[in-house]
């Protein structure tokens, strides 16, 4: 129903008084809007019940947020690499960066040259323009 406590809440107040629509939960019968249970109406207690069970559902996401951002931290202070492998540099690339430099060829056709796509060939294009920019700057300090 949500991904947090409010969003949960919201979303059952929604249904249950806004649509005024009965919600059953099969295998949670305290979750059942249309019971009578010793006067109290089921809307009632379904309420109550999902308080409690959207808190602790939030409770148990922020927990789990905060051990896999530890399992991460730990990870990279171990030098794990995180993600996808980077694709090579083909050999090819500097003739068709200075195809896509010169506004011959444009940067999807530039990747489409490269059997790649645009984003990895922008990607390739950063990092080749910073490296050339960090030898040209080391050079001009000497």
């Amino acid at each position: 129903m949500g991904r947090d406590y409010d969003e949960i809440q919201e979303q059952w107040r929604y249904l249950t008084k806004k649509v005024n629509i009965d919600i059953i939960v099969l295998d949670f019968p305290l979750l059942d809007t249309r019971n009578q249970v010793n006067g109290i109406t089921g809307k009632f207690i379904a309420d109550l019940v999902l308080q409690i069970l959207s808190y602790v559902a939030q409770v148990e996401r922020e927990n789990t947020r905060q051990r896999q951002a530890e399992g991460i931290r730990i990870a990279k202070e171990k030098g794990i690499r995180l993600g996808r492998p980077p694709i090579p540099v083909p050999k090819e690339f500097e003739e068709i960066y200075q195809l896509w430099k010169e506004n011959k060829i444009s940067k999807r056709k530039g990747a489409r040259l490269l059997n790649t796509n645009h984003n990895t060939f922008s990607n390739w294009i950063n990092k080749y323009e910073k490296s050339v920019e960090s030898t040209r700057f080391s050079w001009d300090k000497k």
